[in-house]
């Protein structure tokens, strides 16, 4: 135990995955083979979903106290950076770096996703007996998600940023808004005379300890909590869909794997002269966190940690740039909702135009935008961009039903490279305001 206890934080966390990992292999193949012996009991049924329950319920509660305190380490942060800038201006420097590097990483994410499965044709590995089946199977599923897809407009999305009642943005944790009334905030308690304004700077001084303390807590419980996670995905997963749809996953986990150890890598070195092994390894518990939670919002006390810590990242960088992107910048999601759109117009051989791809391209960087980040949301945009190529009703809740039973698996590894991106702008928006400081 003690062997255990004295590994890295990032080495704790992938044993714990592992193991639930196996935890859950085991319960899923056991009950199935074990079933036959022990028919018509019930009990082993019984067991087999209490014991996933359990798991579930500690995962939640702990992605809960995570949840929890990701709001007001925004709040904090960002009052305390934006409280004791000098230079205002530095706020709209870093804002426009980050929008315009965010916008092309998505932009860059979607076009490979549309690449690869081109190249690779996923949806004509299906069969249409496999497909038909798999469509009635999810089909009541898939039309609740269809009628809870809202595309806004992009300036709706823009009015949207400014709340109409500030303690609902804190309670709905509308990270945009958040970011938003706590830079405002900040940027005020900057103009304040010193002397009025240091009773706030302290207090918020004094709360970012504590939360930061919540955290490093948190942390120690992380490898156990993810565990129980990834026991219960595990346990969950139906082999026969991930068999049925293996050629689509693959594609969507080639094209993740593209954009994070290709375009990352690439971005890190040319833009910040910083290498990708000695970055990974900095952010492999947030990392590991989001793979095993699929929430990039529960992951960001984690992240805005390593990024302070491991990083090095300044304070005002980080606490506007990583909580943004939680929102907004979804490289992950977005390579998905390219992979998927095509996979489902393959599956009932429609033909997309360039048109049509370029419409992907930009409806789905814009329907990241504002989107939480929790678990299955990529389903909700998806449905955002299948609308906009104009799929009918019919075909979009077949194709969600067909790719629903593998989603969560599909989420764990997008979120892993949405946090990733996250962090791999917070070090080139880091690099860039340092290096303006000196010139």
């Amino acid at each position: 135990m003690k062997k255990i206890q004295n590994l890295p934080l990032h080495w704790q966390i992938l044993c714990g995955m592992a193991l639930g990992a196996l935890g859950g292999l085991i319960l899923q193949f056991g009950q199935a083979f074990l079933d036959p012996f022990i028919s018509n009991s019930g009990i082993l049924s019984f067991l087999t979903e209490g014991l996933v329950q359990i798991n579930h319920s500690v995962g939640q509660v702990f992605l809960r106290a995570l949840r929890l305190i990701a709001v007001p380490i925004v709040i904090v942060s960002l009052i305390l950076g934006a409280g004791q800038l000098n230079d205002v201006r530095a706020i709209g420097r870093i804002g426009i770096k980050t929008a315009i590097i965010y916008l092309f990483t998505t932009a860059m994410a979607i076009t490979i996703g549309l690449l690869t499965a081109i190249l690779l044709q996923p949806g004509r590995f299906v069969p249409q007996a496999v497909r038909d089946g798999l469509a009635q199977a999810g089909k009541s599923i898939a039309q609740g998600k269809i009628e809870g897809a809202v595309s806004p407009s992009f300036w709706e999305n823009v009015v949207n940023i400014v709340p109409t009642n500030p303690f609902s943005a804190v309670v709905e944790g509308n990270m945009i808004q958040v970011v938003f009334l706590s830079l405002c905030s900040g940027l005020l308690l900057s103009q304040v005379p010193k002397a009025q304004a240091k009773s706030i700077l302290d207090l918020s001084e004094a709360l970012n300890s504590l939360l930061i303390a919540l955290v490093t807590v948190l942390m120690k419980l992380s490898p156990v909590a993810v565990f129980c996670l990834m026991l219960e995905v595990t346990a969950s997963l139906g082999a026969d869909i991930l068999g049925a749809v293996f050629v689509y996953c693959l594609s969507v986990i080639i094209g993740l794997s593209v954009m994070l150890f290709g375009v990352y890598p690439l971005l890190l070195r040319g833009g910040a002269g910083r290498p990708f092994v000695p970055f990974v390894q900095a952010i492999a518990p947030a990392q590991l966190l989001a793979f095993s939670s699929s929430s990039s919002a529960a992951t960001l006390p984690v992240t805005m940690e390593c990024a302070e810590k491991n990083l090095k990242v300044s304070n005002d960088v980080r606490s506007f740039v990583l909580p943004l992107g939680a929102t907004i910048n979804m490289d992950g999601t977005a390579l998905y909702q390219g992979v998927a759109s095509l996979f489902i117009a393959q599956l009932y051989g429609i033909d997309l135009g360039f048109n049509e791809l370029l419409t992907i391209v930009l409806t789905a960087t814009l329907a990241s935008i504002g989107t939480a980040g929790v678990p299955g949301v990529g389903l909700i945009m998806l449905v955002i961009v299948l609308e906009s190529i104009g799929l009918s009703p019919e075909v979009m809740a077949a194709g969600l039903a067909i790719i629903f039973g593998v989603d969560r698996i599909l989420d764990m590894c997008r979120t892993t490279v949405n946090v990733s991106g996250d962090c791999m702008v917070a070090v080139l928006v880091d690099h860039l305001e340092q290096k303006n400081k000196v010139e």
